[in-house]
């Protein structure tokens, strides 16, 4: 029960931390896509471009799943990478934490929820990546044309792979950037969010289609 409580009050400092963040970093981005892809109302003023933002938010399913994986994605990077310390050897600690319990500097065992809170960490990056990147990363060809069909090993593939350079990608950032500790248990953990997140994606689905 105390590892549990411990789990819920990192998360909701997490959230608390980086929502707002988040939120504005994801509406910034999705002005750049709207751009990028939709140029209709650009160079017609701030006022314009505003309200095609709204448009497309109110009417688009794809641009609500988008502004959720970069919200998502926005969180991950200001937690694991933008508010961290400077650390002066971000190799002390290479293989990481294992489990719930943790050696102190003085040998005390202390309770930490670090591994199920790499977890976790994973699991909407995944689910918000399938909702707008499935038919690309599990296009199946079936002899000549190509269909969408959604596997439950594609999906745990995909959401795996994705995560894993995903998470290989942050540690590495933090070991040249000095902004933690590039551990090993964080990439296994994250990359274990990620199949977890792909497998609660794929239970949603089958639900949805029954």
């Amino acid at each position: 029960m105390e590892i549990i409580k411990r789990i819920m009050i990192d998360i909701f400092i997490a959230v608390y931390h980086t929502v707002w963040f988040a939120i504005l970093l994801s509406v910034f981005i999705l002005f750049f896509y709207l751009y990028a892809y939709k140029p209709d109302n650009a160079g017609k003023g701030m006022k314009q471009v505003c309200r095609a933002w709204i448009l497309n938010f109110k009417r688009s399913s794809f641009f609500r799943k988008l502004f959720c994986f970069v919200f998502v994605t926005a969180m991950i990077l200001f937690q694991t990478l933008l508010n961290r310390k400077l650390w002066a050897n971000p190799l002390s600690n290479v293989m990481g934490g294992w489990w719930i319990w943790k050696k102190s500097a003085d040998g005390i065992l202390i309770l930490t929820a670090e591994c199920f809170e790499n977890i976790v960490l994973m699991v909407p990056f995944s689910i918000s990546l399938m909702w707008v990147a499935k038919e690309k990363l599990i296009l199946k060809k079936q002899d000549g044309p190509v269909k969408n069909k959604i596997w439950f090993g594609s999906i745990i593939w995909a959401c795996g792979t994705t995560t894993f350079l995903f998470s290989v990608t942050i540690e590495l950032l933090q070991l040249f950037l000095r902004l933690g500790t590039f551990q090993i248990s964080d990439i296994c953990y994250n990359t274990l969010g990620g199949v977890i997140g792909g497998m609660l994606y794929w239970i949603g689905w089958k639900f949805k289609r029954w």
